[in-house]
């Protein structure tokens, strides 16, 4: 694990690999960490101890632990590819038996080639895998770059490009919400689908990271690695099975059925205070918030908006999916009756770590006359009893790796292909705008869907357990 001592390995990636080991979930694993921290493996045994504790979701016991902490060794990356052939070696022998290797690479981009090249020196390339955290390039021009130079070391099998959001429970659920019933598959088309959006609005700002957000801004942050994905989720095809090739060639007939993105269909804005921050001009635009309308020139998907929605700073931290469905050709309905008042029906999907869905429709209110409100069907994972065999998205992501799964991952012809569908914005993006913090962000953002409105904020919250 490159970026051992980082705070998303503290997080998150070491934690998961904790609970994959004390479930059994994973084979026996050791796990080498390096960085550029000059510490030994006791004290990183000591880092990884204190992080366990403090961010893992699930309460083991110290003896289990002390069990995990005790198979982890640290190599300081200024020792060189030497000293980390010789601990793999090391680690490879203590397992015994046929092992694979699995690289993670939690670190910045302008170090991946140097780590590539150690991996190479060190003669670790055979018989392993690499997962890649984003951004994968900043445009078309050095996603090909940096993947022609990754593909002159590891071929395009050996590596996983990882997107959390694939992770989560919900994003799986769409496959099986659509393609194990036969109630939804039928009407999920342009015939019963009036709009799409895809919002992922964040409370945070962008804090401590404003270094890398000046460099990147919302739309290569967040967009093109992970709400274009999702869209791919809710737009594919039928795959012929479930399996890694069968959905990847699906997600890439989106991805080359997308119409380039239209800069007059973009709204950027930058929170106020933004500005302010140590080491940020006077003078930046870039944005900190972006949202746009997406079209797929396809069979099923012609007509159909899809309005994509994130940003920092925001009133609420969601993540929503919400189809829209065509509204009555013309109501019977009497005048005051309430239908209509409350927009369209929606089917809504939550990608928080427990799987949440909301169908809403319109219902007769008790009582005399023709009055209608709008109801709602809901289902949460934890109405199931299973909420605690829910995996975090890294941790099912790693297991997938694993396993030598890539049904989750990107690869380098659909990255390519979304900074391409990207290449009119990033030549001309239009003008930032301003909003407050704890809004919902610039109101330019209204014209962009009218007549529709943006879904959130949601007028109607998740019913409790009870």
């Amino acid at each position: 694990m490159f970026g051992a001592t980082g705070d998303l390995a503290r997080r998150k990636l070491l934690p998961g690999l904790f609970h994959l080991t004390c479930s059994h979930l994973a084979p026996e694993i050791r796990i080498i960490g390096t960085s550029l921290d000059e510490i030994d493996s006791e004290t990183f045994r000591k880092l990884v101890s204190k992080a366990c504790n403090e961010f893992s979701h699930r309460h083991t016991s110290d003896e289990v632990l002390e069990q995990f902490t005790t198979s982890l060794t640290y190599v300081p990356l200024h020792d060189g590819p030497e000293a980390l052939a010789r601990a793999v070696a090391e680690q490879t022998e203590a397992l015994g038996g046929d092992t694979h290797l699995l690289h993670y690479l939690s670190i910045p981009p302008a170090a991946v080639m140097p780590v590539m090249e150690t991996l190479q020196k060190a003669d670790l390339v055979e018989n392993s895998r690499v997962i890649m955290e984003k951004p994968f390039g900043v445009d078309l021009a050095s996603a090909r770059k940096l993947n022609a130079a990754i593909h002159e070391i590891f071929d395009e099998e050996q590596i996983y490009r990882i997107d959390h959001f694939l992770g989560k429970e919900a994003a799986q659920n769409i496959l099986a919400f659509r393609f194990a019933n036969g109630l939804f598959e039928p009407i999920w088309n342009r015939n019963f689908i009036d709009h799409i959006q895809i919002d992922v609005p964040e409370r945070l700002t962008c804090e401590n990271r404003v270094g890398f957000y000046e460099s990147v801004g919302a739309f290569r942050d967040m967009v093109v690695t992970h709400l274009f994905q999702i869209l791919a989720f809710v737009a594919m095809e039928p795959p012929t099975e479930l399996a890694p090739e069968a959905i990847n060639d699906e997600k890439k007939k989106v991805f080359r059925s997308m119409r380039p993105v239209d800069p007059s269909q973009v709204v950027r804005g930058q929170y106020r205070g933004y500005r302010d921050e140590p080491g940020i001009s006077a003078e930046s635009d870039t944005e900190t918030f972006v949202a746009l309308k997406c079209e797929i020139d396809n069979w099923r998907w012609a007509g159909v908006p899809f309005f994509l929605r994130t940003g920092k700073g925001l009133a609420e931290g969601q993540r929503i999916i919400s189809i829209a469905f065509h509204e009555p050709p013309r109501s019977m309905f009497p005048p005051g009756s309430g239908v209509g008042q409350k927009g369209p029906d929606h089917l809504t999907f939550d990608l928080a770590d427990v799987s949440k869905m909301s169908l809403s429709f319109y219902g007769k209110r008790p009582g005399p006359g023709m009055k209608l409100d709008k109801l709602s069907l809901q289902f949460t994972m934890e109405d199931t009893g299973h909420a605690r065999d829910v995996l975090e998205a890294y941790e099912r992501l790693i297991l997938d790796a694993i396993r030598g799964d890539r049904t989750l991952y990107n690869t380098a012809e659909g990255i390519e292909r979304l900074w391409e569908v990207s290449a009119p914005l990033l030549d001309d993006p239009p003008p930032v705008h301003s909003y407050d913090l704890d809004s919902w962000g610039p109101n330019a953002v209204h014209p962009l869907i009218a007549p529709r409105a943006w879904r959130l904020p949601f007028e109607r919250g998740w019913r409790g357990k009870n």
